[in-house]
């Protein structure tokens, strides 16, 4: 890979893993997670429309695709993007970025429900039972009186399953789409619109300097950027590629939590991210008359939008990359 794709590439896991750090930080200092889901939506709009003007993409204009760009950010974005911001009240924000690894795991789980996957074999429902082993691991119910049974953790693996259900959806109704940047950039629109519903309960607005700081960021470089990257590390290397980012976003989460907010960590914790991490690998491959076989890597946060580019124009990275900006 050329210097400029790794490079790229370590930007892009450094901003998406940090997404769950500047989410606790704007907590920690005030922000509510309904103004904390607004705002982020409403800076990555402006930041995707502005790159969607300079590379002369247009939002769409005909009604079918903004109804489907309307239900997609919802489940991708509106939801997830509060779930998070809820579940980070309780939860540590590393262990927010482990949970969000999991979604490969909702949609192999999901595609067994709906009858939609059918290359299930020993490796992938090993792995799926792995990747929710893990989880169970990181929050040892048998060593706390609540254990995964809080209304953070579960807010954090329903962000992660409400993922699932906008890419399975995307896959039907937005594949093969142009203008990957304006397409983002609509979709973020459409769910900065879901998120004004939640106005009255966002409340008066109490924060200081660092919170401040920490939505902008949120906003600004791990929703609006972080797209942008990836969209250029897909067009240059790839979707396979580009989906290697994914295995890196726990491990920035987990060690910026420890080193800026002093979050414990421990053998404990790396080894169930390990085995979430094993368990979503081993869930990405596909059954082959040969059995299984790897195909490719997790989905990073919010990887691809409808139309992002592979190593041909205009189409779209499949499922192991998420659509629209959305790191956590």
């Amino acid at each position: 890979m050329p210097l400029t794709s790794t490079l790229r590439m370590a930007a892009l896991a450094l901003l998406w893993g940090s997404g769950f750090l500047w989410v606790k930080l704007a907590l920690n200092h005030g922000l509510s997670p309904a103004q904390i889901t607004i705002t982020r939506c409403a800076l990555g709009t402006a930041v995707l429309l502005l790159l969607a003007r300079s590379a002369g993409q247009r939002l769409p204009r005909d009604r079918t695709t903004w109804t489907h760009l309307a239900v997609a950010a919802l489940f991708c974005n509106a939801i997830p993007f509060a779930l998070f911001s809820i579940g980070e009240q309780t939860v540590d924000s590393g262990i927010a970025g482990v949970l969000n690894a999991t979604t490969p795991l909702w949609s192999l789980l999901l595609g067994i429900l709906l009858g939609t996957d059918r290359g299930l074999g020993r490796v992938r429902l090993t792995g799926l039972f792995l990747g929710f082993a893990g989880t169970l691991l990181i929050f040892a119910p048998w060593q706390r009186s609540a254990g995964l049974l809080t209304w953070g953790a579960l807010s954090l693996l329903a962000a992660a399953a409400s993922y699932a259900v906008a890419f399975a959806y995307m896959a039907r109704k937005l594949t093969d789409r142009g203008a990957p940047i304006a397409m983002s950039a609509a979709q973020l629109l459409a769910a900065t619109a879901w998120t004004t519903l939640s106005v009255p309960a966002a409340g008066p607005l109490h924060t200081d300097a660092t919170g401040l700081l920490a939505i902008t960021a949120l906003g600004i470089l791990g929703t609006g950027v972080t797209f942008y990257l990836n969209y250029r590390l897909i067009a240059d290397e790839g979707p396979t590629s580009a989906a290697t980012v994914g295995y890196l976003l726990p491990v920035v989460s987990v060690a910026l939590g420890a080193l800026v907010l002093s979050e414990s960590t421990g053998p404990r914790i790396w080894a169930g991210m390990a085995i979430v991490l094993t368990g979503v690998a081993m869930t990405r491959t596909r059954k082959t008359s040969e059995g299984d076989v790897a195909e490719c890597p997790p989905a990073a946060d919010g990887a691809s939008a409808p139309g992002s580019p592979s190593k041909a124009p205009q189409s779209r990275q499949t499922e192991d990359g998420h659509p629209a900006a959305s790191p956590s």
